[in-house]
């Protein structure tokens, strides 16, 4: 899989595996049509490894959890072998960038299964995210912020009608906040920002990513049928209510998986938060993330030195 060539199917397909700080997901795409890019969606899965909770409380990656990385690597490989996969990409974020042990762990990891695991600093982060379905950003008007929450780190990037203006990353993530990890800095550095942007950019609205924003949008009361976007008010409506409840109570009243109920929270938090230190009113949720962005990237350096073609 060194080569994004067509498999013995006659198909090229990528793969993305991201290494988060709550969870590990193996993203599959076969590609339909070499012109466009259109994709269409082989296999999800997710793993909540929980990385970040070993590293914001202790600093580094325990041994259990080393080993079912490794486990879960061997696994993924077996899936992407069968899957016939093209080429991919892996790519650890926050968790693994923190970690005392992470470039010792991406070693044997690469050395155990054969996966070699890139850990990506916050801005590339950030710019992955963004290239991600970049095409039909274009063709929005108006200022948008694109806002990724993770266990680790929020990756923001802010878009004047289409175009990239900046990039940011902040070590303010879902389990760092549970950890009570998030140095005061830090916040003080993302509300000045985002104070900064909204002055010279005004009317600003919000497109979401990431897993639990997608949770938020499924549950929250009164979204926007017309397109994939739900009111700021009725965001904090739902978050209001999650955050009264404990966790085994929001598993039982929104049927959310352990792993989610605890990190909705702060990751309401963390909209809600940007949402009023830059007026947006609504939040659009496409549904996307990182290891879409990750295959995008793959797709676009393909198509610039004509790998991948018929």
């Amino acid at each position: 899989m060194e080569t994004s060539v067509e498999n013995a199917s006659g198909r090229v397909t990528y793969a993305a595996i991201d290494i988060g700080s709550n969870a590990v997901r193996l993203l599959i795409k076969e590609l339909e049509d070499e012109n466009g890019p259109r994709f269409s969606k082989v296999l999800l899965l997710r793993v909540p490894l929980r990385l970040g909770f070993d590293v914001f409380a202790h600093g580094k990656i325990s041994e259990k959890r080393e080993k079912d990385i490794v486990r879960l690597m061997k696994c993924y490989r077996h899936l992407m072998k069968i899957y016939e996969v093209s080429d991919y990409r892996a790519c650890a974020t926050s968790a693994m960038r923190d970690a005392s042990n992470g470039s010792q762990i991406i070693r044997d990891v690469e050395k155990k299964t054969g996966i070699r695991i890139e850990i990506i600093d916050g801005q590339e982060e950030a710019r992955m995210i963004y290239n991600n379905h970049i095409e039909n950003m274009k063709a929005r008007s108006g200022n948008f912020m694109y806002v990724d929450v993770g266990g680790g780190s929020t990756e923001i990037n802010l878009l004047a009608d289409g175009e990239l203006v900046c990039s940011r990353s902040y070590n303010i993530g879902t389990v760092r906040m549970l950890n009570e990890a998030v140095e005061e800095s830090e916040k003080v550095r993302m509300k000045r920002d985002m104070r900064d942007l909204a002055l010279s950019y005004p009317g600003i609205n919000i497109i979401g990513s990431g897993g639990n924003i997608n949770k938020l949008f499924k549950l929250v009361k009164g979204r926007d049928r017309r397109y994939p976007r739900m009111s700021v008010a009725s965001l904090r409506e739902l978050y209001d209510e999650l955050k009264r409840l404990s966790v085994k109570e929001r598993m039982e009243t929104y049927a959310l998986k352990p792993d989610r109920a605890d990190v909705i929270v702060p990751a309401g938090d963390i909209f809600l938060t940007v949402a009023d230190l830059t007026g947006a009113q609504y939040i659009y949720v496409p549904v996307i993330g990182l290891a879409d962005g990750i295959i995008d990237g793959l797709y676009s350096r393909d198509r610039k030195t004509g790998m991948g073609q018929a």
